[in-house]
């Protein structure tokens, strides 16, 4: 399996800074490293791209070792459909990553479930990147198989539970 680690940011027009420092501070040296950028500075120590087609994001979830990402649903969804359980990030809205805290619950509730890991300061980033390289397998899930309905059903499912928990 590929050693490659892959980060992303989302489309969110919010600079999510605070990710990429990270990813720099921690990438060691001969691990290949592609971060999607968006609006952020670019990575300088990794390879940078702003956004990604849908193709290129393929790719990118087909080849990773270990996905990182922010918190938005979408880009969760695609990792785990490609097998990779990612190390999650949710944007911090009082650090200007959002406009709210919508990231940082529904991650909480992801991972309580056991669907994501979580990384709330850098140390916790640093070993889960750390653990999912040196046994990508505690990282693997069954890839989804497509089914657009049973995806559906249970996203709504998890955004059923956090509005009545909200209530």
């Amino acid at each position: 399996m590929s050693s490659l680690v892959f980060v992303s940011v989302g489309t969110d027009h919010h600079p999510f800074d605070r990710l990429i420092r990270w990813v720099d501070a921690w990438l060691p040296e001969g691990v290949p490293c592609v971060v999607q950028h968006g609006t952020s500075a670019p990575p300088l120590r990794a390879e940078g791209v702003a956004y990604l087609d849908h193709a290129a994001l393929t790719s990118l979830l087909d080849e990773a070792a270990v996905v990182v990402c922010h918190g938005g649903p979408t880009t969760i969804t695609e990792s785990r459909r490609h097998g990779r359980r990612p190390v999650v990030v949710p944007r911090d809205p009082s650090l200007g990553e959002h406009v709210d805290d919508h990231q940082q619950r529904f991650c909480a509730r992801m991972a309580a479930k056991g669907l994501i890991s979580t990384a709330a300061d850098e140390d916790a980033f640093r070993g889960l990147v750390d653990h999912a390289l040196a046994a990508p397998d505690d990282f693997s899930v069954a890839a989804d198989s497509g089914d657009v309905a049973e995806s559906v059903a249970r996203f709504g499912g998890l955004v059923a539970d956090l509005l009545a928990r909200r209530r």
